[in-house]
């Protein structure tokens, strides 16, 4: 019964093999995202091998499209296939040696690897093969530099002495990596050839586990290189917001000396020219120390890989590294956030002091108002005034005009008292006349 089972499903399984599953809808990165988990791949190492690293930092000139037509020229000297049009990476090998181009966000790295040489290490780096010219003509600076040599351990004497020859008998680092599996040392100084020397001795580390090692220890030197760019952007920072701060505080303090709202003006103006300093300082920074802070983190994360431990009394890679990174790691983080502080005071001082003037506006404005208002009202006590008087100018030019019409009548031979009429009239056309005012007025207030 359980065969039948399994032939079933073996059956189904077997139908849908057949469903093509390109057909379905897909999101645009979907392969990508699978792809870029294998970007970048650490390259099977095996010993003896010798690698010489170049890392660029990206300048106006950097761009990827001519990066890779450089890849293109040397690749033409040797009759290799170019790398492709928009690739991150490239991989492949130039007559004895190999070539390993990545680029990065801020800088792109060029590995030269050469395999299976003997010889007195670092006399003869994988460097030395590749043409001078195109070597010249590569765009960007050179911000990292080194030479690491990974030998087997019955290949090398590993006397304190005859190391120190290796690296120009600089004092030196090193440690056990991977319980015991290799040691590496270094002196992290640039030598006669301006590189960076690492001594990496293979014990018992596979193929794999020697590539990954390689790759972390190339890592930490890139990172760290790249991690140091914010050390003195920061205390350049940090000497501004120290000047700014004083100039903040003798602001906060001339506050409470200030009588009157031009002073006010005045202060504000000065405010928000600070405002507009601190804010082009934040433009000019917040993104190299955000880029430190995550090279920094990148540093430990690879140093941790190795699993150091302490070999002949030496000072670890993680040790000496950290003991200079950290601290320079501390300052970005207090001047970006000594920068971040002073914004905000500045900002808090700005709305306090534009608070001060808008209360001071206000002030005016009600002791405008109050003499609008009193204008006003003595205006319309005026045109009271005048309104009164208007009803009597209009009354007497009224009994003038009676007046005349009487002293026509009288002309004509009419007898008409014209004295006792005008006098009668008089209270007549005055009451009407003010009713005919009152009513107009009253009708232009329904207006309004």
């Amino acid at each position: 019964m359980s065969q039948k089972i399994a032939a079933s499903i073996e059956f189904r399984y077997a139908a849908q093999r057949e469903y093509h599953y390109t057909q379905v809808n897909k999101h645009a990165r979907f392969e990508y995202h699978y792809a870029e988990l294998h970007a970048r791949p650490f390259s099977r190492s095996r010993v003896p091998l010798r690698i010489s690293q170049l890392c660029f930092l990206h300048d106006e000139h950097s761009c990827a499209a001519r990066e890779l037509t450089h890849l293109a020229r040397i690749c033409e000297r040797y009759g290799i296939n170019p790398p492709k049009a928009g690739a991150s990476c490239f991989y492949q090998r130039l007559g004895d040696f190999e070539i390993r181009y990545e680029r990065h966000t801020e800088f792109s790295s060029y590995s030269f690897i050469l395999h299976d040489v003997e010889s007195q290490p670092f006399a003869h780096p994988p460097i030395a093969l590749v043409p001078a010219d195109w070597l010249q003509q590569i765009s960007g600076q050179v911000i990292s530099a080194v030479h690491i040599e990974a030998l087997a351990e019955n290949a090398i004497n590993l006397e304190r002495e005859n190391l120190r020859q290796c690296f120009e008998g600089h004092r030196l680092i090193g440690s056990q990596l991977r319980q015991g599996e290799a040691s590496v040392y270094t002196a992290l100084r640039l030598h006669s050839d301006e590189f960076n020397r690492i001594l990496v001795v293979n014990k018992s580390l596979n193929d794999c586990q020697s590539g990954r090692v390689l790759r972390a220890l190339l890592e930490v030197e890139a990172y760290r290189n790249m991690t140091l760019l914010a050390f003195p952007l920061a205390q350049e920072v940090s000497a501004k917001v120290s000047d700014m701060e004083s100039k903040l505080a003798d602001l906060l303090k001339s506050q409470h000396d200030v009588r009157t709202g031009e002073q006010d003006k005045q202060l504000l103006s000065q405010l928000s020219h600070m405002a507009g300093e601190v804010a082009r300082l934040i433009a000019d920074s917040r993104y190299r120390f955000d880029a430190a802070t995550a090279y920094y983190q990148m540093v430990i994360s690879r140093l941790n890989e190795l699993e150091e431990q302490e070999i002949n009394d030496l000072q670890t890679l993680c040790a000496f590294i950290e003991r200079r990174l950290s601290p320079a790691n501390r300052t970005v983080i207090a001047a970006q956030r000594r920068l971040d502080d002073l914004a905000s005071r500045v900002d808090r001082a700005s709305e306090f002091l534009r608070t001060r003037v808008d209360m001071a506006i206000e002030v005016q404005n009600q002791a405008l108002l109050k003499s609008m208002e009193r204008r006003a009202r003595l205006q319309f006590n005026l045109q009271q005034t005048v309104e009164g008087l208007s009803v009597v100018v209009m009354t007497y030019y009224v009994l003038q005009l009676c007046d005349y019409v009487l002293q026509a009548a009288n002309d004509l031979g009419t007898s008409v008292n014209k004295t006792l009429i005008i006098v009668l009239l008089m209270p007549i056309i005055f009451a009407l006349t003010w009713l005919l005012n009152r009513r107009i007025r009253k009708k232009f207030n329904r207006m309004k």
